[in-house]
């Protein structure tokens, strides 16, 4: 994988991949502090207008960046100053893998001594105790945490505004949404104020902010990445997975979120797949009861995603999946029950927002046999969806049906601008969440099935890359098939 200098003309910090970046941090071509402060610099002049972080942890981050430029400096001494393959002395074990890697966390995971907020203003926010289990695994890794990203309340909705917060906007147009849960991730990355991200996805929740933001997200298939996992949810349906701006890098922090025994996912990134058939399909599990018509910026990113798999040697055809039409009341009851049982003061529910409040009320109104209904019934979704996506080897679609919404329009916030704080919600919670599964028709179900998927950013509404507003397509593999996506997606060259 060739790098791009630190040093070259022009080239600033923040505009390396990832890859590079991690490249030059194990060379001693840039110190974690130069890095961190860079980082830190841009969040410090750019998140006023993106809302991308709800907080900013720059003394912790600059001490934890001294601390990995010691660690470095001890490298050195005992391997020498050569490199091989990014490692100081040619040892691959002398550094952890994101050794000095600025990064930086959602606000539903725990990070030891900050406030997770959990986009709420109904819970308390005391600082964390204790990392979670995922930054316990990145910090391993090497990586140096800046802050907390912003979420929509405890991560329900493709938009990422709450009441605690300004809104998380685009950069690419910022009257728009980032998306959402992941949104303040993806506009971190997006904007320049991280090298990459990792996000969580339970529903769409990192493909969702990655197509509006014009990146690269991966969602991993069930089980891929423990630590991204949580005991508290019934359907299994939320993974972590990376937010960034090409294959590689995405590659690279799957490895560092799923350590492989053999070969890494970076290793076999650049390697072309085979021949594949693909089934292009439009067909949603939500067409029965939200019947909705996928705007033309999002067919014409179906197309270009289309033609450029096809100039790649693949042969794409069209697919008919029938899905069962109990999916919409199943999924939404398992989707669902996990804030039915937060626990909430009472005298602090009237701080929830109109969503999550009637979502938790209709959670604690329903009984546990119906949970269980709902559950075995998506275990059944679950086999026979396989089943029909098993004539082919990936399934395309697109990855949004509609183009970034603007600030305010789930929520028909005051004045529809997004202004903040917003002094009314207009819109009830029925009429958010359809717009929410009329905009992004094509995620839950594939949490659902606990299968791997990928959206790429193949269009952009202005003709050119970074011109107008990112489309994207999507592309969902078999189970263990991680590595293949990020191939295709290398291969179309992202």
């Amino acid at each position: 994988m060739p790098v791009v200098p630190p040093t070259a003309a022009g080239t600033e910090i923040h505009e390396l991949p990832a890859l590079a970046l991690r490249h030059a941090l194990r060379t001693g071509e840039v110190s974690s502090q130069d890095a961190t402060a860079h980082f830190l610099a841009r969040i410090n002049e750019r998140n006023p207008l993106l809302g991308a972080f709800v907080t900013v942890t720059a003394e912790q981050a600059l001490a934890d960046a001294a601390a990995a430029d010691a660690r470095y400096s001890r490298a050195r001494k005992v391997f020498g100053t050569g490199s091989h393959n990014g490692t100081p002395g040619g040892n691959r074990d002398s550094l952890p893998l994101l050794h000095g890697m600025p990064l930086a966390f959602k606000d539903l995971t725990d990070v030891a001594g900050v406030v997770t907020t959990h986009g709420s203003a109904a819970l308390e926010h005391k600082p964390a105790l204790m990392d979670g289990a995922l930054v316990t695994q990145l910090k391993a890794a090497g990586v140096v945490s800046l802050g907390k990203t912003q979420v929509p309340e405890f991560g329900l909705t493709a938009y990422s505004e709450n009441l605690i917060a300004p809104p998380s906007r685009n950069p690419h147009a910022p009257s728009r949404s980032s998306g959402g849960s992941s949104g303040g991730s993806a506009a971190a990355v997006a904007a320049g104020l991280l090298p990459f991200a990792p996000g969580s996805d339970g529903g769409g929740s990192v493909r969702i902010p990655a197509a509006a933001c014009g990146l690269v997200g991966l969602k991993p298939g069930r089980r891929v990445v423990p630590s991204g996992e949580s005991s508290g949810d019934p359907g299994r349906l939320v993974v972590t997975g990376p937010l960034a701006r090409t294959a590689a890098d995405a590659a690279l922090m799957m490895d560092a979120l799923a350590p492989a025994t053999g070969s890494g996912y970076l290793d076999t990134v650049e390697q072309g797949p085979r021949r594949l058939r693909i089934g292009l399909t439009l067909d949603s599990p939500w067409s029965a009861i939200f019947p909705f018509t996928p705007e033309p910026e999002a067919l014409a990113g179906l197309e270009a995603g289309r033609g450029m798999l096809e100039h790649a040697g693949h042969i794409v055809a069209e697919a008919a999946i029938r899905y069962d039409n109990r999916y919409p009341d199943a999924f939404t009851t398992v989707w669902t029950a996990a804030v039915g049982t937060a626990r909430i003061s009472p005298h602090r529910e009237a701080l929830l927002t109109p969503l999550t409040r009637t979502f938790r009320r209709r959670a604690q109104q329903r009984s546990a046999a119906k949970l269980n209904e709902s559950l075995a019934f998506l275990r059944q979704f679950e086999r026979d969806t396989i089943t029909q996506y098993g004539q082919w080897d990936l399934m395309l679609m697109p990855a949004l049906a509609q183009t970034p919404r603007p600030v305010g329009w789930f929520t028909g916030a005051t004045h529809g601008d997004g202004r903040w704080p917003a002094t009314e919600w207009a819109h009830d919670a029925d009429g958010d969440y359809r717009r929410q599964c009329e905009f992004a028709p094509w995620s839950s179900m594939v949490n659902v099935c606990g299968l791997p998927a990928i959206t790429i950013p193949v269009y952009w509404t202005g003709g050119l890359p970074g011109h107008g507003l990112p489309m994207g397509i999507q592309l969902v593999g078999p189970a263990g098939s991680e590595a293949l996506l990020l191939q295709v997606a290398a291969q179309l060259g992202f």
